[in-house]
This record gives structure tokens, C-alpha cells and sequence, in this order.
């Protein structure tokens, strides 16, 4: 007779991956292509599900996937996953992709689906393991700033299989533009990087997230500090793999700085009301 090895009781935790509409995605019509919108949204399935359960996954199907509305070119896209329902070795996970304007902050949903998970776990104890018990999510405490994730893949790696720095420095810079946008409602160009530490080497496979959020405010310009850490798939373990900080400067339709004073007090007097209803 078996023994079922089954890990206790996991929450179900949003994971979200944010992505920018370049025109290498798009079709003629300038929208991003719905092949390349699947793509990401079953990356970030896997991410998900690879979380909750801590073991290989494979897409098993998705369904349900209707788009309502498309993302254009340089749109900010992005992608939440949430597991939503746990067997002993499935897990369905519900992803939803928003697109967003860099100009203005206008949002909208253009699809969501469902994708059906199929954990693979190998090693010598594997047809006895099963997944942990789906447990309620709790209402998360709002975080100021841009939280985003992706995998290490081979062609971002060098001959070693570890990621290169510019790989990863083009990541947070990433996520620094994203939260220079969305801080500003301007677009936002990079005018410079005061330093950049790598603390340690991120291995292929291994999940990344940045984390970038607003230090200082000037007339036009905003330094982004930002964190790179890597995750290990299977274990969890997550190390701080880089750190940065990023100097963004508003732009207008001539490319020359404008000034972001206006949006900075809004946001200020948003952030205010939101520490008060959270009081």
C-alpha cells in the first residue's frame, strides 16, 4: 500500500508578470498578437501553479479564453495568475491580461482564461506526492510600487547557464520605467543608472522578480530604486540577486523634459487617503 506524501495546506497567492507591446509583437493592425498574449499568459500560469505546489508543471488546456479588447503598440501589459482550484496532482489557475496607456494611466481588461495545470514530480518518492490543500486567500496589504516576474530562459544565459548582468539590469530597468509611468502618467525615458550590485548569479530556470518603487521626486525627473531577486522553482529559496538605482525623466512629444509636479501631488494626496483607509 502507498503512503500519499502531501504538503500541508498553501494559500493561493497572485503572481503577475508586466510586459511592454514593442512592435515586433504586433500584427499589421499594431496590436499585440493573440499567440504572443497566450504565450505569456501560460508563462505566467506556470509561474503560479510552480509556486503553489513547488514541483514540475506542465499546460494540460486552457479555456474560456475570449478577447475582449486588444493591446496596442507600447501599451504596458499585464498579466495576474491566481490558482483557483487544487486535485492531487492539477491545479487550475485563472490568469487575467490588463493592457495600459504610458500616457494618462488608462486601463482596460483584454482577456482572461483559465489553465489547467498537471504536476510532473519526479525523484524516487513522486507517485506518492500530491498537492497541497488550496487554503482561502486573504485580502493582501497594498504595496506601494511595481512587483513583476518572469524565468531565466538559455538565450538569456552565458556559456555558464547563468543569466547575463545585462539581461538583468534590462529587467529592472524595466520595471523602473513601469513604475516611473504609472507614478507620472508620462512617458519616461531613462537618463541614467547612478549603480547597479549583483550580490549573486541567477541560474536558467530560476524565477526572477523585480521590485521597483519611487525614492525621490523632482521637477521632471524620479530615481527608481529597484530589487532583482531570484527564486528557486522547486524550493522556494529566494536570495536578493541585484540591486539598482534608476534616474527616469518625464518626457513630452518633442522628447524634452516636462515637469510632473501636478501628477506628484495627486499621487502624494492618493497615498495619503490610502494610508488612512488601511489605518
Amino acid at each position: 500500500m502507498t503512503q500519499t506524501i502531501k504538503i500541508t495546506g498553501q494559500q493561493a497567492l497572485a503572481t503577475t508578470l508586466i510586459d511592454i507591446v514593442f512592435p515586433g509583437d504586433t500584427n499589421h493592425h499594431g496590436t499585440l498578437f493573440g499567440g504572443a498574449g497566450l504565450a505569456l499568459m501560460d508563462r505566467v500560469a506556470f509561474i503560479a501553479a510552480t509556486r503553489f505546489g513547488r514541483v514540475p508543471f506542465v499546460t494540460a488546456s486552457c479555456e474560456r479564453i475570449d478577447f475582449k479588447q486588444p493591446a496596442r503598440v507600447g501599451h504596458i501589459v499585464e498579466f495576474s495568475a491566481i490558482p483557483v482550484r487544487a486535485g492531487r496532482r492539477s491545479l487550475t489557475v485563472e490568469v487575467e491580461m490588463c493592457a495600459e496607456t504610458v500616457i494618462g494611466h488608462h486601463r482596460h481588461a483584454c482577456t482572461r482564461g483559465i489553465f489547467h495545470m498537471v504536476a510532473i514530480p519526479d525523484g524516487e518518492n513522486a507517485r506518492d506526492i500530491s498537492l497541497p490543500e488550496l487554503l482561502p486567500m486573504e485580502t493582501p496589504l497594498s504595496m506601494a510600487g511595481v512587483r513583476m516576474v518572469d524565468i531565466v530562459f538559455p538565450d538569456q544565459a552565458n556559456s555558464v547557464g547563468r543569466m547575463f548582468g545585462g539581461e538583468a539590469i534590462s529587467f529592472m530597468t524595466k520595471a523602473a520605467f513601469v513604475e516611473a509611468s504609472r507614478y507620472s502618467g508620462k512617458l519616461v525615458v531613462l537618463a541614467s543608472s547612478e549603480r547597479v550590485d549583483f550580490a549573486r548569479p541567477i541560474e536558467i530556470g530560476e524565477i526572477v522578480e523585480a521590485e521597483a518603487r519611487i525614492k525621490r521626486v523632482g521637477h521632471s525627473s524620479m530615481q527608481v530604486e529597484t530589487k532583482l531577486w531570484s527564486e528557486n522553482l522547486l524550493t522556494g529559496e529566494r536570495s536578493v540577486a541585484a540591486t539598482g538605482c534608476f534616474n527616469m525623466v518625464a518626457v513630452g512629444e518633442d522628447s524634452r523634459p516636462i515637469s510632473i509636479a501636478e501628477r506628484a501631488l495627486a499621487s502624494a494626496a492618493s497615498s495619503s487617503e490610502n494610508g488612512h483607509a488601511h489605518a
